[in-house]
């Protein structure tokens, strides 16, 4: 039988690009198991525990609270999702709040691409600028918050 391989912190950050630090507090907060320990008291890791890093990482990324996590790494990773309908509504509401953050965030973007076309950072008064503005993606509150200009102040 072929011995399972282990891995150090150390190459357990550079696997999963967490520091050990990160690591070290995920098991603090039981995110992670407690990592068994060689005679000489370094952790040791599994591939399992890679792949529970790496999944937290990617569930971090989407702004999941750490506490929120726990559910999703008590299931296996093969298991089927119909079992779970529970998770499955967490992970649907989840993407919900994600794609209109995505939306949210399309939309600053679409206004600063208008921003660089137009080469203006600021505006007077005029009504021509609301005018001409209204031919870009963006919204009434941006418009208070970054005001366009209509070139007859500086930037």
């Amino acid at each position: 039988m072929m011995e399972e391989r282990t891995f150090s912190i150390k190459q357990t950050a550079t696997q999963t690009g967490i520091t050990e630090d990160t690591i070290r507090y995920y098991e603090k907060i039981a995110l992670l198991p407690r990592a068994e320990r060689k005679d000489n008291g370094h952790r040791i890791y599994r591939q399992e525990d890679i792949d529970t890093i790496q999944l937290i990482s990617c569930l971090k990324k989407t702004g999941m609270p750490l506490d929120e996590m726990r559910p999703f790494l008590s299931v296996s990773t093969d298991a089927d999702p119909a079992e779970y309908p529970e998770l499955v509504g967490l992970l649907k509401s989840h993407r919900e709040n994600i794609v209109s953050q995505i939306a949210s965030l399309q939309q600053v973007v679409d206004f600063i691409d208008m921003k660089l076309e137009k080469g203006k950072y600021r505006r007077d008064c005029s009504d021509e600028t609301r005018d001409d503005a209204s031919d870009h993606k963006v919204s009434t509150v941006q418009m208070n918050y970054f005001p366009l200009s209509t070139g007859k102040s500086g930037v």
